[in-house]
């Protein structure tokens, strides 16, 4: 690739510098061997030819720096040097001169220098025509062709390879960008996703423990005693039975990010009410669940697993800070889905006060699960104190959209 000339340096290019210097010393030893085009015109002196030679010399200096002022000079050198005897070395390096004006120029320049050499090729053959009829003029505008039209198109040419090339590269590091942001994006979404199902599957039994732990720790009361050691047992069991499980989801790369085999269903919101219910039963706390769901009728299309593992999450979820932080009463959990077209709600209830027994340490990491859950599948998710009709309870509403894809088209 032809690379540019830095805007900011003024200072000739070492290859122009070359390019000047070996042009100036070939032109002057052709004129010390008289080897020019002819006798000077006009009565100029013939050493006016070696004044054209420097000035082109210069134009050449500048063919990267200043393009356009190096043309600026070279076409009245070139001009004084075809009237006092014609140069090849002149003609060569006005040639370059043009070649550079159109590849380092200004973009303008590649729209109109192209036409302006094509002009003054063709008038100068009509004029020279008019002047001077004879067969020859057709080899003078072929001459002044290959010293103004064809070193320009040429640097046209190279001029929309190399801009072509950038943009390609362009391109393909604005690709690369993008995909280094959706990997980006993945990763940390895949991450988020991971803490939200560790979090859910493992902080209800951590919960549980530390409850039991405290109460065990403060009662004394042998069979209380026992009793919460036995819950403390259950928890730790299964808690590591999850761990393992999700821990051997994670290292099998078979399973392709897919979900769990054994994905949570709202079927199973009965037996995780029963065990919130066995693990709260010393905390003074029942739990209820008002299943309202109308039933399914034939055309019904079924809840996407999708929306039945985050409904199942945030009834988990709801349960776990019931039994941390809820005050002794009853903690109800209700369902309901009024058909396809319906979203399904989920609501859990339970009592905001102080508490008298031992609870666990919270960080907020539940809700904030809950909150990107629902965000993802486009529902609505509201949870917060607010008064009730036996005082002050701790409301969690979810919103799910539990439309199958036909019915969201």
């Amino acid at each position: 690739m032809i690379a540019r000339a830095p805007a900011a340096s003024r200072r000739p290019h070492h290859h122009d510098v070359l390019l000047a210097g070996g042009g100036l010393a070939t032109g002057v030893l052709l004129w010390l061997l008289h080897l020019h085009g002819g006798p000077p015109l006009f009565g100029l002196p013939s050493s006016v030819t070696l004044l054209a030679l420097g000035t082109m010399a210069g134009a050449e200096l500048l063919r990267r720096v200043a393009p356009m002022a190096a043309l600026a000079l070279a076409v009245p050198a070139l001009a004084l040097d075809v009237t006092t005897g014609t140069l090849v070395a002149t003609v060569l390096m006005f040639t370059d001169v043009v070649y550079a004006a159109v590849l380092y120029g200004p973009p303008g320049a590649t729209r109109w220098i192209p036409r302006g050499t094509e002009l003054l090729t063709v008038v100068a053959t009509l004029v020279t025509a008019a002047l001077w009829p004879n067969p020859q003029v057709v080899l003078l505008g072929i001459g002044i062709a290959l010293v103004t039209v064809v070193p320009a198109w040429t640097g046209l040419m190279l001029r929309n390879h190399r801009d072509a090339a950038d943009a390609a590269r362009l391109r393909a590091e604005q690709t690369a960008l993008l995909a280094e942001m959706d990997r980006t994006q993945a990763v940390a979404g895949e991450r988020a996703r991971m803490a939200r199902e560790l979090h859910d599957l493992v902080a209800n039994h951590l919960s549980a423990i530390a409850i039991h732990a405290t109460a065990a720790q403060t009662l004394d009361d042998p069979d209380a005693t026992r009793t919460a050691l036995g819950v403390i047992r259950e928890n730790s069991v299964q808690g590591l039975a999850e761990m393992r499980r999700l821990i051997g989801l994670l290292r099998d790369a078979r399973t392709d990010g897919a979900e769990p085999a054994a994905t949570p269903t709202l079927g199973g919101l009965q037996a995780l009410v029963d065990q919130a219910r066995a693990n709260g039963a010393t905390s003074g706390l029942t739990f209820v669940l008002d299943d309202a769901r109308r039933p399914a009728g034939p055309g019904d299309a079924p809840v996407p697993a999708p929306v039945e593992l985050a409904a199942y999450r945030i009834v988990q979820e709801s349960l776990t800070n019931a039994l941390k932080h809820a005050a002794p009463g009853e903690v109800r959990v209700r369902i309901a889905h009024d058909g396809p077209a319906g979203p399904l709600t989920v609501t859990v209830r339970s009592p905001h006060a102080d508490r008298p027994g031992p609870r666990a340490p919270g960080s907020g990491a539940g809700l904030v699960g809950m909150r990107e859950r629902i965000a993802l599948l486009g529902g609505e998710f509201d949870a917060g104190p607010t008064d009730g009709p036996d005082g002050t309870i701790w409301l969690v509403r979810a919103a799910l959209p539990a439309a199958g894809e036909e019915g969201r088209r």
